[in-house]
């Protein structure tokens, strides 16, 4: 059988170019809202605003407040139990930010999110 030239996958020339294109334009997004998120604080509080918790974009608490009233020598795992809610809220706050964020640029590309930018 005589080999057929061609592309492998069938791909032409100007459509691989088309594609880095649009890979690189895609990565250059990803770096600036990953750039733009890590500039953003996020704060969320437990036993109705009795503790909070700001973290920034890069998942590092920069404040925790704690009001006088919730400090009960007799109770400190309940005043564990509200820092580490608040803290978790933070987290996750923060997570769905970025998660939506990056979705916005990887439209349909489903779960690859945040790990695209090790592809390029």
């Amino acid at each position: 059988m005589a080999k057929r030239g061609g592309y492998p996958g069938g791909m032409m020339p100007g459509n691989m170019n088309n594609l880095m294109k649009q890979a690189q334009k895609m990565q250059k997004q990803m770096e600036e809202t990953q750039a733009e998120l890590q500039e953003k604080e996020y704060e969320a509080t437990a036993g109705g605003g009795v503790v909070t918790v700001k973290i920034n974009g890069n998942k590092e608490i920069t404040s925790v407040k704690i009001a006088e009233e919730v400090v009960d020598p007799e109770d400190i795992e309940m005043l564990e139990d509200l820092v580490m809610a608040a803290v978790n809220e933070a987290i996750r706050m923060q997570s769905e930010d970025e998660r939506e964020s990056l979705g916005k640029i990887t439209g349909g590309l489903g779960g690859l999110g945040g790990g695209l930018g090790g592809l390029f």
